[in-house]
C-alpha cells in the first residue's frame, strides 16, 4: 500500500498543482512582458546623461530645484521606512 502511494504522489501532487499552476502563466503573460515604452524610457536615461555632462542643471530655476529636492527627500524617506519595517524595528537589526 505504501509503495502505490509513493508511486502515485508525484501525479497527485501535479493534478492538485495544475490550477496554480495555470493561473501563474495566465498571470506571467500579462504582468512579465516588457513594457511599450521602453524606447522613451532609453530616449530619457540619454537625455539626462546629455543634460548632466552639459551642466544644464546649474541652469534650473529655483522652483525646479525645490520640487527636484522634495522628491528626492522622499524617496529617501521611503527607503528608510522600509528600513525599518523591514528590520522589524526603529534602531539596529535582531541577530
Amino acid at each position: 500500500m505504501a509503495l502505490n502511494l509513493i508511486a502515485k504522489g508525484p501525479a497527485m501532487l501535479l493534478r492538485s498543482a495544475q490550477p496554480q499552476v495555470a493561473n501563474f502563466v495566465r498571470l506571467a503573460k500579462v504582468e512579465l512582458v516588457p513594457s511599450a515604452d521602453v524606447g522613451g524610457m532609453l530616449k530619457g536615461v540619454g537625455n539626462l546623461t546629455k543634460d548632466a555632462l552639459t551642466f544644464k542643471w546649474a541652469q534650473a530655476s529655483m522652483k525646479d530645484v525645490a520640487v527636484n529636492t522634495v522628491v528626492v527627500v522622499e524617496i529617501a524617506c521611503w527607503f528608510f521606512v522600509g528600513e525599518c519595517v523591514g528590520k522589524g524595528s526603529l534602531v539596529g537589526y535582531q541577530v
